[in-house]
């Protein structure tokens, strides 16, 4: 399994795995026990407190019969609610600019206090 996440990501999987079992009329236990994990294990994930490996996910859908992408929330069309408020900023940000701060990443801090010095100066520059 996956490292404990409390996250919307792990609540919806969770809901929706608690949802396919009562659907399929299986206890924890029964999907435990199909899927190699202790039942207090499955429970945490039900509980969304963790999230699956992806062997166990896969695992997870054959068992409950319900597709991956209907489990994380990515099925139908749109955007799931997870997935929008967890993308980092840096996604909206242009190319570019993501081009840029991986460079700067690398750099150390000599050469940062460098590039701080040339930003400050093309900004005095610039006014």
């Amino acid at each position: 399994m996956g490292k404990p996440s409390t996250s919307k990501l792990g609540t919806h999987v969770g809901e929706l795995a608690r949802k396919a079992r009562l659907r399929a009329g299986l206890t924890q236990a029964d999907v435990a026990e199909r899927m190699g994990l202790a039942t207090e294990v499955y429970g945490r994930l039900e509980r969304g407190l963790m999230l699956p490996s992806v062997p166990s996910l896969r695992r997870l859908c054959v068992v409950l019969r319900i597709p991956s992408d209907v489990l994380l929330g990515i099925n139908s069309g749109e955007v799931a609610s997870w997935v929008v408020e967890s993308s980092p900023p840096e996604y909206d940000e242009s190319p570019e600019l993501r081009r840029l701060m991986r460079t700067l990443r690398k750099l150390d801090a000599s050469q940062l206090k460098l590039i701080a010095l040339v930003t400050a100066a093309l900004q005095r520059g610039g006014r």
